[in-house]
């Protein structure tokens, strides 16, 4: 029988993947096309940045997200003094980590599939007078279905498996920063076995269906 906080805790969980994937496809799709398809000083570096993330350790991240969000530090005490808002210890806080966290998961299928489809495609678009707009979501967007398959279901399966970032600027505190993957620890030091297997084995069903979703996809475009 599930506890009302497990419920609550696996929902929070679905909200902070749901959130970070939905706000990641925004901003990465733009930002994938400007990387795609222009060339420009220091592109290697921003390159580099939006990667960080995949050999930084979460916790390295998570403790200068936690520095910058404090009210003591200027960008936190900026929100802090003038919106009264705060970032650090919230939800908030935690879906701007998950979100910043996240962006190579997104950015890079995108990007990677967009510099895959042949010049020509865009050409063809242009000469016949269509815009870069239309040519975007007329032409390159349906050409690219699996990259955006493996990106969203890629961002969305590393999110909700996300430990040491969200620990070092959510914490876990029960119905506002506590996901799964961090109750599941909390009940294994409590010696709780069977409430964390619980936990365990819906992330593993979770993850398992995405990445047959991811397979299945790109068998099919092939």
């Amino acid at each position: 029988m599930m506890s009302p906080e497990f419920i609550e805790t696996l929902l929070l969980t679905g909200k902070l993947a749901g959130a970070t994937t939905l706000i990641l496809f925004i901003i990465g799709m733009p930002v994938a096309y400007w990387l795609s398809f222009n060339r420009f000083p220091l592109k290697s570096v921003v390159e580099a940045l939006i990667c960080m993330p995949m050999v930084l350790p979460p916790t390295v991240m998570g403790y200068y997200l936690l520095v910058a969000f404090s009210p003591q530090h200027g960008f936190g005490g900026f929100l802090e003094n003038h919106f009264d808002f705060r970032l650090a210890f919230t939800f908030q806080g935690v879906l701007v980590a998950s979100v910043l966290f996240g962006l190579p998961f997104m950015i890079q299928p995108l990007q990677n599939g967009l510099m895959a489809l042949p010049d020509s495609l865009r050409e063809a678009s242009y000469t016949l007078g269509k815009s870069k707009v239309t040519t975007f979501f007329r032409v390159l967007l349906p050409n690219i279905k699996p990259s955006i398959v493996t990106a969203v279901a890629m961002t969305f399966a590393h999110c909700i498996g996300e430990f040491g970032i969200v620990l070092m600027v959510g914490g876990n505190m029960p119905g506002e920063t506590r996901v799964a993957s961090i109750a599941i620890y909390d009940e294994v030091q409590a010696l709780n076995y069977e409430v964390a297997n619980q936990y365990a084995f819906i992330l593993f069903i979770l993850s398992f269906v995405l990445l047959t979703i991811i397979y299945s996809v790109n068998k099919r475009f092939r």
